[in-house]
């Protein structure tokens, strides 16, 4: 069941008086197990809702209203559901002590998977649950697979339901259901011809299986070789080749590349990355696969309209160590249009460990160390990323006092540096 958190003003549920608190049992006669469940069941305009007051008070309400018509219902959070898994390859076992509390959340909830995008592996769902996601037609999902041999993934996972993944996709699949799969490549785990497998198999259930993206496993100082080792940059190369042969299939029958190459692949493996046309209509972004190319091609063709900036002031750019080459490649153009010295900082990432290069996982404490000498006229670009909804770096520590120990200098997040370097 669920509970109201809100009521909106002027809707059915104020004006059949629905308290917050609330819960909301059923609805025509079906119980209400949580928000997916509370969407699809008043898609009817005709209903019978069962509810539950604060008080303990039981009431039914008969309810018809135009086709469309918010009932002006907003359910609390559902209870995240949890990852039943113990992957050799868990991010979260490499956490360091002082990390925002949300990052300790093992979570494997396919209701997060068809709302955000967020990857699941289907381990905690049985048949009764698979049929939910068929009957709901919660499409589309994002699956972790990273192998299709169960005796494999079942290792990697740690779960003893990991082997049925094939049988899992292929009921979904089958029942009209499309799913973007996901592979963390670990060496001598699932990379060589075990990726080749996985890739196969994965291709041959069909056009349900729209997307599959591979990316290089991450691991922290505190995890690294516990028992997964990184990929070299020759392995990544290696891994982004096997995937060009499906790529060609693919593009043949289907139209479009389906399997790709997530961007950490490319910067680990010292290659370029690949032009627009390789991500086809770019609908992974969101999970790190063309990213960083969409990045760099806004801020390449933004970088000559930049306003000046005052003369004597310094534009100091820290980013992960991945992006900085990068950047150091456009810093002249930003000088040139910007009229000021332009500084690329490649931040060592300390709190997680220097195999982690990303910027989005940068502490506060790493960002700040990475500008012992902030002076008046310093305009210093963080990546965005690192902050979260709260204005706390990764590292709990709050934006406040980093922006507070870093005066003279004006400190800026950034989500695109050109349109942070146009605000006033």
């Amino acid at each position: 069941m669920i509970r109201i958190a809100d009521v909106e003003s002027g809707s059915i549920a104020e004006e059949l008086e629905l308290q917050i608190g609330t819960r909301v049992v059923r609805i025509n006669g079906e119980k209400v197990r949580d928000g997916i469940d509370l969407t699809f069941l008043l898609a009817d305009p005709v209903l019978t809702l069962e509810t539950v007051d604060p008080a303990g008070e039981r009431t039914i309400f008969e309810v018809e209203r135009e086709p469309g018509e918010s009932m002006g219902i907003v359910p609390a959070p559902d209870a995240v559901r949890e990852c039943a898994n113990e992957c050799v390859f868990c991010f979260i076992d490499g956490n360091p002590q002082g990390v925002r509390d949300s990052l300790w959340i093992r979570d494997d909830d396919f209701r997060l998977s068809f709302t955000y995008g967020s990857y699941v592996t289907l381990t905690n769902l049985g048949p009764r649950g698979l049929s939910r996601l068929v009957e709901q037609r919660l499409s589309p999902l994002y699956v972790s697979v990273h192998a299709t041999d169960p005796e494999v993934r079942v290792r990697l996972l740690k779960n003893e339901r990991a082997g049925l993944i094939m049988d899992q996709l292929r009921y979904l699949t089958d029942h009209g259901l499309e799913v973007h799969t996901q592979i963390v490549l670990c060496p001598e785990w699932n990379d060589g011809a075990h990726l080749d497998r996985t890739v196969r198999e994965l291709f041959e259930l069909g056009e349900g299986i729209r997307t599959l993206s591979v990316v290089p496993v991450g691991l922290t100082r505190f995890n690294i070789n516990r028992p997964v080792r990184p990929l070299t940059a020759e392995e990544c190369r290696t891994a982004i080749d096997q995937l060009e042969g499906v790529r060609e299939q693919a593009k043949r029958e289907r139209g479009y590349g389906w399997a790709y190459a997530a961007d950490e692949l490319f910067l680990a493996s010292g290659r370029e990355l690949p032009a627009d046309p390789y991500y086809d209509d770019s609908s992974l972004l969101e999970n790190g696969v063309g990213a960083v190319r969409h990045f760099l091609n806004d801020l390449d063709a933004a970088i000559m309209d930049l306003p000046r900036r005052p003369e004597g002031s310094r534009i100091r750019i820290l980013t992960g160590t991945s992006m900085a080459p990068l950047l150091r490649k456009r810093a002249g153009a930003l000088s040139e249009a910007t009229g000021v010295p332009v500084d690329v900082t490649a931040v060592i990432n300390e709190f997680y460990g220097e195999s982690v290069t990303v910027a989005g996982l940068l502490g506060g404490r790493d960002l700040l160390a990475a500008v012992p000498d902030p002076r008046p006229g310093d305009l210093v670009l963080i990546p965005a990323e690192t902050l979260n909804q709260d204005d706390l770096f990764i590292d709990s520590l709050p934006f406040s006092e980093f922006r507070a120990a870093l005066e003279p200098a004006e400190v800026r997040p950034a989500y695109e540096i050109t349109e942070a370097l146009r605000r006033v």
